[in-house]
């Protein structure tokens, strides 16, 4: 008896033995392999191709990441067969003989730009020259925010911005009204209900102008970022939420209901290759943080490699944050899913209308896309903004058709803190080398869109507090 169970122990070990070397062997055996497709013109990355391989009959599809680049492991001395699909470029096919010697391979795959869907940029001249807003020999303007009788509040200072601020009524001929900040202010945000606040360094101040006096309350930065700012839009009775987290590649829209207290998730955002980046970033720490980490799973519920990749890999120079702006006009919500190359539509309650092809993102290095939308606080119109070689063009975006068919140039180099008004595009603007203060300025569109139902915040894309 006793010979008999130090038998099937000995078989036990063998038995384990010889799985784990099946599993190193097979792990041995395989290797990572990295197609990056890239422009034949702009040799620039090319975002959700639709990429399928073949090995030995098994058939796998997958999506490019917002670099171009997608992954497959595969086993080493195998024939890949893929094939590359997207809308505005030539399919291409082909076969890579994958080597023995190597763990992983590179391959740089080249696309050709369909000519009859290529993307082409048309250049409109601004009507009449930019006219000054605001401008006084005292003050630079750092900021600004539209109110609802068409008055501005200025974010100014005399000298330096962190050595003092003020803020300041303008009703387009003089200044009517002004207050001291008792802070180092940062910026201006605007709010879902559409009011103002400056946020400081170490607080957040409501704006409330009553006449020509300016009244500011006080509001906790933590309260007014973790319950003000995710909400980001509202409709009637309808509010839209966003869990976003600038340290997170994925983020949901929510809409939630006030006449029953209901809510229910809208969208989701992600970018799946920054989500395997960010996860992979567990397996190459050391064995102090993975036991860190696992420490604050057991604390929070929260999963390990998301606090590896919270506090390491958004740290390098690979992440970004994720940029995905909604917009509300009339009853329509617009969610730019640029991760999915989509502009999406919905109604008010949040159900799914249709969708269409964006492509406006593509090949940044040329067209100068910075990641910013601006909607038309009047008329609900999406403008796209563009930066090449200082210059700043904005571009309409076509709601229904998802395209961008004439940009304009504004007039100044090195235009900031761009804001859209009634067909009217606004912005801070200071000669290079000059002894101005920096002015407000406006320019006029070559648009003639009548007003929308624009909710008074809609304008105001997700603030993260940094």
């Amino acid at each position: 008896m006793h010979r008999w169970i130090m038998f099937r122990k000995v078989s036990l070990l063998i038995w384990i033995s010889c799985s784990f070397l099946s599993v190193n062997a097979q792990q041995t055996d395989s290797c990572k392999v990295i197609f990056t497709l890239l422009d034949a013109k702009h040799k620039e990355g090319i975002p959700n191709v639709h990429t399928i391989t073949t090995i030995q009959d098994k058939k796998r599809s997958k999506y490019t990441s917002s670099k171009g680049e997608v992954v497959f492991t595969v086993l080493k001395g195998t024939n890949l067969q893929y094939q590359c699909y997207h809308p505005l470029y030539d399919s291409i096919s082909g076969t890579k003989k994958i080597k023995t010697g190597e763990d992983t391979l590179y391959y740089e795959l080249i696309m050709v730009a369909n000519r009859v869907r290529e993307l082409r940029d048309v250049v409109v001249k601004p009507p009449g020259r930019p006219d000054t807003v605001f401008q006084s020999n005292r003050l630079s303007v750092e900021d600004f925010v539209m109110l609802r009788d068409g008055r501005l509040v200025l974010l100014t200072y005399p000298k330096q911005l962190r050595k003092g601020s003020e803020l300041v009524i303008f009703d387009g001929v003089e200044m009517t009204g002004t207050f001291n900040i008792p802070d180092r202010a940062l910026k201006l945000v605007r709010d879902y209900r559409g009011n103002a606040h400056v946020v400081c360094e170490n607080n957040v101040f409501g704006i409330q102008v009553k006449s020509n006096e300016i009244l500011v309350s006080t509001i906790e930065k933590d309260y007014f970022f973790k319950y003000v700012a995710p909400i980001v839009d509202t409709q009637s009775i309808h509010m839209y939420l966003s869990n976003f987290n600038p340290d997170y590649p994925e983020f949901h829209y929510f809409v939630y209901d006030q006449l029953d207290s209901t809510y229910r998730k809208i969208a989701q955002i992600k970018d799946d290759l920054m989500m395997e980046l960010y996860r992979s970033e567990y397996k190459w720490v050391d064995i102090r943080t993975k036991m860190w980490a696992k420490k604050k799973e057991h604390e929070t519920g929260i999963d390990a490699e998301i606090w590896v990749g919270a506090n390491f890999f958004t740290q390098s120079i690979y992440y970004k944050e994720l940029y995905a702006p909604l917009f509300a006009k009339n009853d329509t919500v617009y969610v730019f899913d640029y991760y999915k190359d989509k502009l999406v539509r919905y109604n008010k309650e949040g159900n799914k209308l249709d969708s269409t092809a964006i492509y406006h993102h593509y090949h940044p290095k040329s067209s100068g896309w910075k990641k910013e939308l601006i909607q038309d606080s009047k008329t609900g119109n999406m403008y796209a903004v563009f930066d090449r070689d200082g210059y700043q063009y904005i571009g309409w975006v076509n709601p229904l058709t998802g395209e961008i068919n004439e940009q304009v140039r504004l007039a100044f180099r090195y235009a900031h803190h761009i804001q859209i008004h009634d067909n009217f595009v606004y912005y801070v603007y200071r000669p290079f080398e000059t002894a101005q203060k920096k002015f407000l300025y406006k320019e006029r569109l070559p648009y003639h869109f009548g007003p929308s139902n624009v909710p008074l915040g809609s304008e105001t894309l997700i603030e993260t507090g940094k």
